[in-house]
């Protein structure tokens, strides 16, 4: 039987949820684009792109592909040093 993954710890979470959140920030300020503007090229609310930019939201998959789609960015999943 295959093992499960431990879960990650309560800081590393959080952690990578910030760098995700500062990645995404980034790159909407790259595009030139407000949160709002965003938000309506998404379909995500505005408060949400506000907390997954700030870390304080994990971002189910479907909603971090049309953040990057919008954003004309790929999303690359990097494993943890």
């Amino acid at each position: 039987m295959d093992r499960v993954p431990p879960l990650l710890p309560p800081d590393d979470l959080t952690a990578r949820r910030q760098a995700l959140g500062d990645q995404l920030r980034d790159a909407r300020l790259a595009a030139g684009l407000t949160q709002e503007q965003l938000a309506l090229a998404t379909g995500i609310d505005r408060p949400s792109v506000v907390r997954i930019e700030r870390g304080q939201q994990d971002a189910k998959l479907s909603t971090l592909l049309r953040l990057c789609n919008a954003l004309g960015v790929r999303l690359v999943v990097v494993p943890p040093t």
